[in-house]
């Protein structure tokens, strides 16, 4: 199912819980999603209304890839998130977790254990994500799911976008170095202005293929491509949901 993630927490057991990101994770039908983490601000509980153009510093963490789930029992699943972009390494494992619904039906706290990128101890950690339905973005009640994929194997690069309602998000590396990654997060607005860029990390020059897809200029279909200078995206699901 697709799916809008935003989390509202990170908890470091035993520490107390914490947000210090900026963190949305859009998932397809088909189980491909891309997810960002900004940095916030010291003393900001969210990132400013307006653009953001941003150093590649304020990224803690950038992921794309697939995801799967196995129900173990009422409101309690298995999931594992296979990356094949990450932003902090070029060969990242899976991760994995428990998933437990929350009474408000929106809500998912998610249990597990990984790497503590403060002390670099393995840990314990739950996260809560919330998850409100995708708003359609033109007439009618359904929204919209696009997912594109770009890999040029040769030269190392690798990109994924996803549109999911109201909200796209984009991620590409293009090489093994630690600043070969660029991210991008765009909203859509019903008040007459549309789709805006909310946040960009990484090299300001690298065309993305946000606007060409969000414009509505290119008929998009399953099979179809999206050129961006002289990249090629693929055109991988286009679902309504």
């Amino acid at each position: 199912m697709a799916s809008i993630s935003f989390r509202k927490f990170i908890r470091w057991l035993p520490d107390e819980a914490s947000e210090p990101t900026s963190t949305l994770v859009l998932t397809s039908p088909e189980r491909r999603f891309v997810d960002i983490r900004v940095s916030l601000a010291d003393g900001s509980d969210a990132l400013p209304d307006t653009e953001q153009i941003l150093p590649l510093s304020r990224l803690d963490w950038a992921i794309a890839g697939t995801s799967s789930s196995t129900v173990i029992d009422k409101g309690h699943s298995h999931s594992k998130w296979v990356h094949w972009i990450d932003s902090r390494a070029m060969e990242a494992p899976a991760d994995e977790g428990d998933m437990y619904a929350q009474p408000d039906g929106l809500s998912t706290l998610e249990k597990g254990r990984m790497t503590n990128p403060a002390t670099g101890l393995e840990t314990d950690y739950e996260e809560m994500w919330f998850d409100p339905p995708p708003k359609a973005t033109s007439n009618g009640d359904k929204a919209l799911c696009v997912v594109l994929l770009m890999e040029d194997a040769e030269k190392g690069k690798r990109g994924m976008f996803v549109r999911l309602g109201e909200w796209a998000q984009v991620l590409v590396r293009d090489g093994a170095g630690e600043g070969d990654v660029v991210a991008e997060r765009w909203e859509w607005r019903d008040d007459g202005r549309g789709w805006r860029r909310r946040v960009r990390l990484g090299e300001e020059g690298r065309r993305m293929p946000c606007e060409e897809v969000l414009s509505g200029r290119t008929e998009l279909e399953a099979g179809g491509e999206v050129k961006v200078g002289d990249e090629v995206w693929r055109v991988v699901e286009v679902a309504e949901v």
